[in-house]
């Protein structure tokens, strides 16, 4: 093992034995990233709390790992890592099963209280555990251990942070873990790493300053036994705090079951951004070019550089003289139009479609014309994605469907689709179809067309 609690000796014998290839597996801290450490024939990596490294740390890992395989673990990977994992630069598998027994830590968002603290500190003690309580300001957390001394006379309180000397620190932790301790006031340093089953409340004050995995990883240092454990996240007050610092508190509100770390990332990703896979910010940029455009950007080039030769579909054009929208007589609240006109874009087959199609129909009543015709329309254009056809036109009551230059579909089938069909059908040496329907209704003359290409497929 190698950390700053060894001895000068002590760490320069193991950087010793590690360069002369006589240990077989170092664990330590950030410290195995100084530049003094020396390999002889390292193989695996595995990073442990992956959130707790930088953008530094990350580029000396990368030095260390050319040809090394890596194995980083996280419950809340950063919005980098997590998008890097998402669009397929790295491998991703999760975990959701908890440790037998654990529950889900019942968690309350309340104002600076000292009658609330009080009685949940007590309560704690009266069932023989132990509290943390984070504050993290090195300059203060000695007068807010005093407070809290005052307030509770007969429980013992300490103090942790990482300016303490490494014995002093050690001292601290070790006496909180033989229960000589009752409440340890303490800053961030206890974000990850610490398993104390006894301790089963924490307070986090000032939450609203926290990012919302590192206040997700401090909630996971309580409820590490069967007993229920409680997070009391405290705020100066709602119209003191941030509408950003809003959204986070409100996140890890609705992500209080075990094993939420990753939805929790998920939303941290969509609140802060994806960052720059490879410059220094590990978040941002989510309202350059939009999160869902970056991602598929980022999949054709991965495809490519792989040498994925897929074709990418084409995306049909479709001109008619039809009115199609979802009209504000029908849906009046726009936000509400836009959500669902995205939801229609992304549908990927006709079974999704009819489920939307039913959900509007309960939701806001019987479809209006228009938006009876924009999902005829959106059935249409799965069809014609599916057998490369890249456009359709009306010219003079007839349809012109272009092909894409190598469609891939079967040329057999097309030959005796348009010779059975003659009177209506015509192929040009242009890759274009004409097809005259019998209707005078175009909607008609469109349920006609699909019945026709159907055989294609």
């Amino acid at each position: 093992m190698l950390s700053r609690f060894k001895g000068r000796s002590e760490q320069q014998k193991i950087l010793g034995e590690l360069r002369n290839g006589l240990v077989d597996i170092v664990i330590g801290t950030h410290r195995l990233l100084q530049k003094d450490v020396v390999f002889k024939d390292l193989g695996l990596l595995i990073i442990d709390e992956e959130h707790r490294f930088g953008v530094r740390h990350k580029e000396r890992i990368k030095q260390l790992r050319a040809e090394v395989d890596v194995l980083t673990l996280t419950a809340t990977p950063i919005p980098r890592t997590l998008h890097m994992s998402l669009i397929g630069i790295r491998d991703l598998s999760t975990i959701d099963t908890p440790p037998q027994d654990r529950r889900a830590i019942e968690t309350r968002i309340c104002s600076f209280d000292d009658i609330i603290i009080r009685e949940a500190i007590l309560k704690e003690k009266a069932r023989g555990g132990q509290v943390f309580f984070v504050h993290n300001n090195v300059k203060t957390i000695y007068r807010m251990a005093e407070h809290i001394q005052e307030m509770l006379p007969q429980v013992s309180v300490a103090v942790a942070h990482g300016q303490l000397r490494e014995r002093e620190l050690e001292k601290v932790m070790l006496d909180f873990v033989r229960r000589r301790i009752d409440v340890l006031v303490c800053t961030t340093i206890i974000e990850s790493g610490l398993d104390i089953p006894a301790a089963n409340t924490i307070f986090i004050n000032r939450a609203d300053k926290f990012g919302l995995a590192q206040i997700y990883q401090l909630r996971g240092r309580v409820g590490r036994s069967s007993e229920q454990a409680y997070a009391y996240l405290l705020i100066p007050g709602e119209h003191l705090v941030t509408r950003q610092a809003q959204r986070r508190l409100l996140a890890l509100m609705d992500f209080t079951e075990l094993g939420s770390g990753f939805k929790i990332a998920l939303n941290d990703l969509q609140i802060r951004g994806a960052g720059s896979i490879l410059g220094a910010a590990q978040s941002g940029h989510i309202a350059a070019v939009g999160y869902e455009m970056y991602v598929h950007l980022m999949e054709k080039t991965i495809a490519d550089l792989k040498g994925d030769t897929t074709r990418e579909a084409v995306e049909p054009e479709i001109r008619l003289n039809l009115a199609a929208h979802l009209p504000a007589t029908y849906i009046s609240e726009s936000g509400q139009r836009l959500t669902l006109y995205k939801r229609l874009a992304t549908a990927s087959n006709e079974s999704e479609l009819a489920d939307l199609e039913e959900e509007l129909r309960d939701r806001f009543g019987p479809l209006p014309p228009e938006a009876s015709h924009l999902l005829i329309l959106l059935n249409l254009k799965l069809l014609l994605r599916r057998l490369w056809i890249r456009r359709l036109d009306v010219l003079d009551g007839e349809f012109v469907l272009t092909f894409s230059e190598e469609p891939e579909i079967d040329l057999d089938k097309l030959t005796h689709l348009v010779a059975s069909h003659s009177e209506r059908l015509q192929f040009t040496p242009d890759h274009r179809l004409y097809f005259r329907g019998s209707s005078q209704d175009i909607v008609g003359a469109i349920t006609e067309l699909k019945k026709l290409l159907h055989n294609l497929e």
